[in-house]
């Protein structure tokens, strides 16, 4: 079982930075393909990015590639999603997930294993 804690969120102005770490509980968490969502006020929860167990593979949303960047440090259990450039559109909860245990990547809400609660980033004008 992975349990998910986040941490990094807050208020930032736009054009800013902020990094985004997600502590995993489990012994085996890198056999997990992890991923990062996103929901803004009003909205459907989106994929935002998602980086694979085995080689490190990276995935984005088209509407943060070349801006984040997502990373995990498997000795520490802990996956990192760096923004940079931040827009007021970027204004979301953003929440890390787990995906089933040696899977490929997957993008699907439906289908992630474990969900971390939310951290709320604020992006002013």
């Amino acid at each position: 079982q992975v349990q998910l804690v986040k941490s990094g969120g807050g208020v930032v102005q736009a054009g800013g930075s902020l990094r985004l770490s997600c502590a995993a509980s489990a012994r085996f968490f890198s056999s997990y393909p992890m991923d990062w969502f996103r929901q803004a006020p009003g909205k459907e929860r989106e994929f935002v990015a998602a980086i694979s167990w085995n080689d490190g593979s990276q995935y984005y949303a088209d509407s943060v590639k070349g801006r984040f960047t997502i990373s995990r440090d498997n000795a520490e259990n802990t996956m990192y999603l760096q923004m940079n450039n931040l827009k007021p559109d970027d204004t979301a909860v953003y929440y890390c997930a787990a995906g089933p245990r040696f899977s490929a990547v997957v993008t699907d809400t439906g289908r992630m294993h474990t969900w971390g609660k939310g951290t709320l980033v604020t992006v002013s004008s």
